[in-house]
């Protein structure tokens, strides 16, 4: 997959720029934190993130139909660094207050809504449709790597020098992407060609999505875990009051998911390859995922800590391959930046409100009684599918799905 040269120049520029963006989310998360002294004040963070990516995510999703998806993606990238240079001037000058962060962060979010339905509906035109899940299945693992590195390397940054530095190296990640997008070469992409209004293709992206009750019920799902399983926020009191293990220990400990995710790939390559009852593996990894959080809440000792940290990598990355595949290859592609950006919706704005949730429920019942609570609903809520038929619970694989005729 690898020697396939624009997959290539795509694939590494999305591991630099998620690099420098998730070495910025948690430089924000712990910034915000040594501010505030509260985790509902952190937990704005995701309300920032969460509005840009809700509101503006389905409009994206009609320009990566109507535009040409390198352009698109090389200007919103452009413009998401300039957020990140926005954070590092305010915060080399001192002065920097939350609010000056959350307006930067919902800047970059806003303009990650345009990204995001752009990129992931670019790979298809790279790879053929038979290489989609294992080019999903690299890309997947890459995003994870870059989020286990991210964090770690901005904590050693924040240790060694300051939270600046880390915007800084932000910058120059988003650079990367810009220029590695210009060298893609791909076939002739949808846009400029339709003459509906930009309501009307709205719509059809929304009706389309609306008669397949398997991504409905995927979408379902992934907003249970993310919404209600949105860890992150509370990290930085867990790493700071629990634990103890200062600045550098949290970018360890915000990297630990990511590294499960590493470790699953195997699996997930299998599994993919396989194809048999994955609608069933999709449950049983949300089920042990809503576990994890519940563990990693109430964990007080660091063995049992990284085991749960390490769990809820592993079982994300294993429903979120099955689930994107089933999606994607369920899409014709004058529909998929729509329908991906809708599907984004929940997978993207899910975890930025979740941080609020979580940040809500561990104010009332600390980070542990916040963790557990959103671990158990996540539990029920999936395990609930295993109760009667539905898409979800009898899906097989990709090689089942047909798309609907538009």
């Amino acid at each position: 997959m690898l020697r396939n040269r624009d997959f290539s120049f795509f694939w590494i520029g999305t591991v630099a720029s998620n690099l420098g963006t998730r070495a910025t989310q948690a430089a924000v998360l712990f910034q915000v934190y040594q501010i505030s002294g509260s985790i509902s004040v952190t937990g704005l963070v995701g309300v920032a993130q969460g509005v840009g990516t809700v509101v503006l995510n389905p409009i994206g999703g009609v320009l990566a139909d109507r535009l040409d998806r390198r352009r698109l993606l090389q200007a919103s990238q452009s413009v998401s660094l300039l957020g990140a240079l926005f954070l590092a001037v305010f915060t080399f000058i001192g002065h920097i207050q939350v609010w000056q962060i959350l307006v930067a962060v919902l800047f970059v979010t806003a303009s990650s809504s345009f990204d995001r339905p752009a990129r992931t509906a670019l790979v298809p035109a790279l790879v053929r449709p038979e290489q989609l899940p294992e080019a999903i299945a690299i890309v997947n693992p890459s995003r994870e790597l870059a989020i286990l590195v991210g964090p770690a390397f901005g904590g050693l940054i924040m240790s060694v020098g300051s939270v600046g530095w880390v915007y800084v190296f932000d910058t120059f990640s988003y650079a990367v992407l810009v220029v590695l997008v210009g060298f893609i070469r791909v076939k002739p992409l949808p846009g400029g060609k339709k003459a509906a209004s930009f309501t009307a293709d709205l719509v059809e992206g929304a009706k389309y999505v609306a008669k397949r009750p398997l991504v409905l019920q995927f979408i379902a799902l992934d907003l249970s875990a993310q919404l209600f399983g949105a860890y992150r926020v509370v990290l930085p009191a867990l790493a700071t009051n629990v634990l103890h293990i200062g600045e550098f220990g949290y970018g360890i400990l915000s990297s630990l998911p990511s590294a499960g995710a590493l470790l699953a790939t195997w699996t997930v390559f299998r599994v993919v390859r396989s194809g048999g009852r994955q609608g069933l593996i999709v449950l049983y990894s949300t089920m042990a995922y809503g576990v994890a959080c519940i563990g990693l809440g109430l964990s007080s000792i660091l063995a049992f800590t990284v085991a749960a940290a390490l769990a809820l990598g592993w079982t994300d990355a294993l429903a979120t391959v099955i689930r994107q595949s089933a999606v994607q290859l369920d899409t014709p592609d004058e529909l998929r930046g729509r329908v991906t950006s809708l599907y984004q919706v929940a997978s993207g704005g899910g975890p930025s409100f979740g941080q609020i949730v979580v940040g809500t429920l561990a104010s009332a019942f600390g980070p542990a009684g916040g963790m557990a609570v959103g671990g158990l609903i996540t539990l029920v809520f999936s395990g609930s599918f295993l109760l009667h038929r539905n898409s979800v619970r009898v899906y097989d694989g990709p090689r089942k799905v047909q798309p609907v005729p538009v």
